[in-house]
């Protein structure tokens, strides 16, 4: 197919794909996010081991499926924006595995735990779930902090990605704010998803557990926006940006500039409606577990999850990822997509698939609903 007859043009798909990326990010932290935060409460709401074996059987017949978003993500930055993979897959390659390593403790944790009734056996698996649980959700969020600060990487004369920078380099004070805001975020979710498919005393210390980390969740995501506001510089581009230029991030000129990062919700004031969503979404959710209404808090709590992705997302438009010590190098999506016709074929690709998973996924909750107890996993041969 010559690219004169694709129905959609260079810029509107980089547009497109930008779009499908965020909602690929938000899928995985609403699906995957209340794994990630059941696993974090699991020593906290847990206190028998009758107890976690009954947390560990709300997430372990799902959390497969779930991280299904995180494979997409994965494979839609390749394919949509490899420049920004190849940065990110270096830059942060420590990070990465350590957000590998902390996952595979998730199935090792799940087929292990059961297999000696030993408690201090058991004992060992519950911590190791929880740091499956915590440590990704906390360095996913260190990353995202990254992406607003920028990161010390530059494209040489041949495009080749080069990093500077160093794992500890990624911790700044801003950076773990935002990784405490995913991890109360995720807690948060978490707990909705407790106290949705529990009863008792699990579902009790879900509801108390989640309702303050939600409070906690807000509070931490106004301070980083207050940090934004107030003193953290942001990128701009200088002079014109052609959207259907080439894929050379050294084909533009970049600023760093005091309150470059409200840019574009100053040209749109309808945008600040995302920070309150992440704001107003949490302390709902918040409220409503207090209450008991654990059905709507899980919905409030994944409307803030929304809410906070697209915050970010909206704020750092167009880039894509910033360069701290080569402004110029930055990517934003204009300069660091694939093909035109690469674009095209990706989103047919998606337009055919997603709704198959997005099925999926409807028909195994579906088949799943319910409440899940003791008893019942004692007449189950396949329960965690």
């Amino acid at each position: 197919m010559d690219a004169s007859m694709i129905p959609l043009d260079y810029a509107t798909l980089r547009l497109v794909w930008w779009l499908l990326l965020g909602i690929l990010l938000i899928g995985f932290a609403v699906m995957d996010g209340f794994d990630l935060g059941v696993a974090a409460l699991l020593p906290w709401v847990a206190r028998s081991d009758s107890e976690r074996r009954v947390v560990l059987n709300v997430i372990g017949p799902v959390w497969e499926g779930n991280q299904v978003w995180l494979i997409l993500g994965g494979g839609a930055i390749f394919a949509a924006f490899p420049a920004l993979y190849a940065v990110s897959f270096s830059g942060f390659y420590l990070a990465m595995c350590l957000i590998l390593l902390a996952l595979i403790l998730r199935p090792v944790g799940f087929k292990f735990r059961s297999k000696v009734a030993d408690p201090r056996w058991r004992a060992l698996w519950d911590w190791a779930l929880f740091v499956g649980g915590a440590v990704p959700a906390l360095v996913f969020g260190v990353a995202m902090g990254n992406v607003l600060l920028g990161v010390p990487f530059h494209f040489d004369a041949d495009l080749r990605p080069v990093y500077s920078g160093g794992f500890f380099g990624l911790l700044t004070p801003f950076a773990v704010l935002c990784g405490l805001v995913s991890v109360a975020m995720l807690v948060t979710h978490g707990a909705g998803m407790l106290a949705l498919k529990t009863e008792g005393a699990i579902a009790g210390r879900a509801r108390r557990y989640g309702s303050v980390a939600a409070v906690v969740a807000a509070l931490l995501f106004a301070l980083a926006g207050a940090w934004v506001v107030l003193g953290l510089p942001g990128y701009a581009v200088v002079g014109a940006l052609d959207p259907a230029g080439p894929s050379n991030p050294l084909n533009k000129q970049v600023a760093i500039e005091a309150g470059a990062w409200l840019a574009n919700y100053k040209a749109m004031p309808w945008t600040a409606l995302f920070p309150l969503l992440g704001i107003g979404g949490a302390l709902l959710a918040s409220a409503l577990l207090y209450g008991g209404r654990a059905g709507w808090a899980f919905i409030a709590s994944a409307l803030s999850i929304a809410g906070i992705i697209l915050t970010e997302g909206l704020t750092v438009f167009p880039f894509l990822l910033p360069s701290s010590i080569d402004p110029q190098s930055s990517l934003t999506l204009w300069d660091a997509s694939s093909s035109h016709m690469t674009l095209f074929i990706m989103l047919l690709a998606v337009l055919v698939f997603l709704p198959i998973v997005l099925a999926y996924t409807a028909w195994v909750f579906r088949v799943l609903r319910g409440k899940v107890g003791d008893a019942g996993l004692k007449q189950n041969p396949n329960a965690y």
